[in-house]
């Protein structure tokens, strides 16, 4: 019985490819008492596996929470291995506003003593006490009231690509961190007011809005399935979008936008721009955002320092990260003072610029031949592992990775094995000339016709 991945992302990357089929990024979560956890875990692998079900969940004894990628295809079967348990059937299942067949690469699925780390002590107060569910139209409603509070239960790097209009915003990087903080801040307003909560998918606001009930809030709410249900509801029934912005989302699209309005700005230049990447250098990965030309030249790098350190040989990369904690203290989102233009906590509705709508470029139908070996600076030369099928003078070739992005050229001329040759098989060590530098990272692949 396969309980474990078999395939790296980059394979996997390339059966979706392969396959041209459309898949369909999705979210939901629920509270129920599961007894063993771990057999509960097993089953859903095992079944999601056999339908190329893709992503990252957590279950716990207090229930599940997923965000996935499915093959349309299987979406009917997909959505009976949930019906199988009692506390799953007719679930929510909160599909992506915009689609992205590589959002997921793996299919991973945790055992946590929590689905959310929120921080509570769930016997301290019935988290069944929930506070009422508002529709896109009733959300709309009740924020026109002056009597209400709305408050953005996200942290503050999703915060600030996209929100709700004269949201607060805490300034925090858990979630666990916000819930004190506006207890305090709204203690005078517990009897008199409206506290309306949102978050991306619900799941937050599900055990938040119990909890401020618990702390003697009278009037709590919380949108119904998140900003993603909301996203979808507004654009099925008319109504204008009190959401200005980008939602943020935990797969590789790192956001989906929900209007035109770009309310952030690079945090290196300054130009308006909502889009988050990751540092390149292996030993920082900080999450922040960065706008094409900022990419461009510093290599998906947040600083000076990462860039150099990017170009080091792998030994060094690998020596100078050695024995540091992981977790937050390396993989941070967005607090550096390298950040010139970071903004977080109390957030500004204006909109900065308009983003250009983006035309999806044709899929590319390839095959993968293999990955870089090492590039050689003065020379502009590219070494090549050949591992899979066979490449000849005259093919058209992909490279590709994080950093080098999509790169095609055609193959005029390369050395098979330190002698000049026209075809390459399996094995064979390649070099050609390329007029920009690879990493280690990226994998060679031939385009078919």
């Amino acid at each position: 019985m396969q309980l474990y991945n078999t395939l790296s992302a980059e394979e996997r990357a390339e059966l979706i490819d392969q396959a041209g089929k459309q898949r369909l990024t999705l979210s939901f979560y629920a509270y129920a008492k599961i007894e063993d956890p771990k057999k509960f875990r097993d089953n859903l692998f095992v079944a999601w596996n056999a339908l190329d079900a893709l992503g990252r969940i957590y279950v716990a004894h207090e229930g599940i929470n997923a965000q996935m990628s499915v093959p349309a295809d299987n979406f009917e079967a997909f959505r009976e291995t949930l019906e199988v348990y009692d506390f799953m059937k007719g679930i929510r299942l909160n599909v992506a506003v915009e689609q992205d067949d590589h959002s997921f690469l793996k299919l991973t699925i945790k055992v946590r003593d929590k689905i959310v780390a929120d921080g509570l002590n769930d016997e301290t107060f019935d988290v069944t006490n929930k506070g009422v569910h508002l529709a896109a139209k009733d959300f709309n409603k009740i924020l026109e009231d002056p009597n209400t509070i709305v408050v953005d239960f996200r942290n503050h790097y999703e915060s600030e690509i996209g929100h709700f209009k004269g949201a607060i915003t805490p300034d925090v990087e858990t979630f666990r961190e916000s819930l004190p903080i506006i207890n305090e801040q709204l203690k005078d307003f517990k009897e008199d007011k409206n506290l309306v909560m949102y978050c991306t998918g619900g799941i937050r606001c599900e055990k938040a809005s119990a909890y401020f009930k618990h702390q003697g809030f009278k009037n709590v709410f919380q949108l119904e399935g998140g900003i993603i249900q909301y996203a979808k509801q507004i654009k099925e029934e008319g109504l204008e979008s009190k959401f200005i912005g980008k939602n943020f989302v935990f797969d590789n699209r790192l956001g989906e936008r929900i209007t035109d309005d770009i309310v952030s700005q690079c945090h290196q230049c300054g130009k308006p721009c909502d889009n988050h990447t990751n540092c390149a250098n292996d030993g920082c990965h900080l999450l922040f955002i960065q706008c094409d030309e900022c990419k461009a030249a510093m290599e998906n790098c947040c600083s000076t320092e990462c860039l150099e350190v990017t170009h080091l040989p792998l030994a060094e990369q690998v020596k100078l990260r050695s024995g540091k904690q992981v977790g937050n203290k390396v993989f941070r989102k967005g607090k550096s003072e390298k950040l010139a233009f970071k903004h977080s906590g109390e957030l500004s509705d204006q909109s900065l610029a308009t983003a250009k709508k983006t035309i999806l470029p044709k899929k590319i139908k390839k095959v993968i031949l293999g990955k870089a070996e090492h590039y050689y600076v003065k020379a502009q030369v590219g070494l090549f592992l050949m591992e899979n099928n066979e490449l000849n003078v005259g093919d058209k070739i992909l490279i590709a990775g994080p950093t080098t992005g999509n790169q095609e050229l055609i193959l005029e001329k390369m050395l098979v094995n330190d002698t000049e040759a026209i075809t390459a098989k399996p094995g064979d060590k390649v070099t050609f000339a390329i007029p920009f530098r690879v990493r280690l990272s990226d994998k060679l692949y031939k385009i078919l016709e």
